[in-house]
């Protein structure tokens, strides 16, 4: 008899190479067809020639692409990294009261008027930093008994906490005045409405080291999801990482959620996209999350954009209809699995 040759698994540079070529063209074509879906159709040319489309364009369709991306870049890398560290598929900045940690800082911040910024910061980012911190707090408190971490007691916090954000912000919009309340809804059902690349640029500043950060905690995480002691004999301190993690997580949420509102869903969805493609390997799954998360986001809010005729849906909607679905066929498995 012949010997059949196994095909061996390519090498891990290799998969990684191929997994950001590939997020790089869905990526690209993404951003492609954000700028081109809206209300105003815009001729390339006309871009050299008209006043208008130029203002347009690089004033309101490109700036809102681009925040598109820098939110839902942030919101999937989370959500891959808050998986991991608590070793659970389900988790995400929504699931686990991050999103309405946050939402609550920056709906206070919202209804006392604090406009003014503290080194370059505004409050409102500040407020919405603080309230995802605490929210990640109290949920991973609750959820843990001595050294380990419940998978259903982690949900369930993470459930009563959004409840109680929840509430938290009615209540504020109930006592503040008409302006601010209106302000508040819109917010909540999440928006990139942007004018201008400045937004976009202050966001980045914040960002952009917080996943590069985040990044850097691959390996680390890769270990922790397996096992914490597995993680500890490898000589991961675990602790800290967590911490680390923790905090990057919640500022990470707390500036998004600040300038885009509660989009929820996102966390969740994309990166269990990635797994499916390349392997659970969280080297590849954060900064594939990364790409795909922005793609998902452009093409989320084109769709938004491009559903009804005369108005335009929150992208809030459009990433809730999406992500519900996936949310209960994810709990639908874990409970096949945790049957058998």
């Amino acid at each position: 008899m012949t010997a059949q040759a196994i095909p061996l698994p390519a090498p891990a540079g290799d998969r990684a190479v191929r997994a950001m070529t590939v997020l790089t063209l869905i990526l690209i074509v993404s951003v492609a067809v954000g700028l081109a879906v809206g209300s105003q159709h815009i001729n390339p040319a006309s871009l050299f020639s008209d006043s208008f489309s130029r203002t347009l364009f690089f004033r309101l369709r490109l700036p809102r692409v681009l925040m598109g991306m820098v939110i839902g870049a942030s919101l999937a890398v989370t959500g891959g990294a808050l998986q991991a560290l608590f070793r659970n598929p389900l988790a995400d900045p929504y699931t686990l009261g991050v999103s309405g940690g946050g939402a609550l800082g920056a709906s206070v911040s919202i209804a006392l008027g604090w406009s003014a910024r503290v080194a370059g910061i505004p409050l409102v980012f500040a407020a919405s930093f603080a309230g995802a911190m605490l929210a990640v707090s109290v949920v991973r408190t609750m959820a843990r008994t001595g050294m380990v971490v419940l998978p259903g007691a982690l949900l369930l916090s993470g459930v009563a906490v959004n409840l109680i954000c929840a509430a938290g912000v009615l209540t504020i919009q109930y006592l503040t005045d008409p302006g601010s309340a209106l302000r508040i809804l819109r917010w909540l059902m999440g928006s990139l409405d942007v004018v201008g690349l400045d937004p976009v640029l202050r966001m980045l500043m914040v960002l952009a080291p917080a996943w590069l950060a985040l990044l850097a905690f691959s390996r680390q995480l890769n270990l922790i999801a397996i096992d914490e002691d597995t993680a500890a004999t490898l000589g991961v301190n675990v602790r800290r990482c967590e911490a680390i993690v923790h905090a990057l997580c919640a500022l990470i949420v707390g500036v998004t959620v600040s300038a885009g509102g509660a989009i929820g869903f996102v966390g969740l969805i994309v990166p269990h996209a990635v797994r499916r493609m390349f392997g659970e390997d969280l080297r590849i799954v954060l900064p594939g999350s990364l790409l795909l998360g922005a793609a998902f986001l452009v093409l989320a809010d084109a769709l938004a954009r491009a559903a009804l005729p005369s108005s335009e849906l929150p992208v809030g909607a459009i990433t809730g209809l999406l992500g519900g679905p996936v949310f209960l066929w994810l709990l639908r498995r874990r409970q096949e699995y945790s049957a058998m």
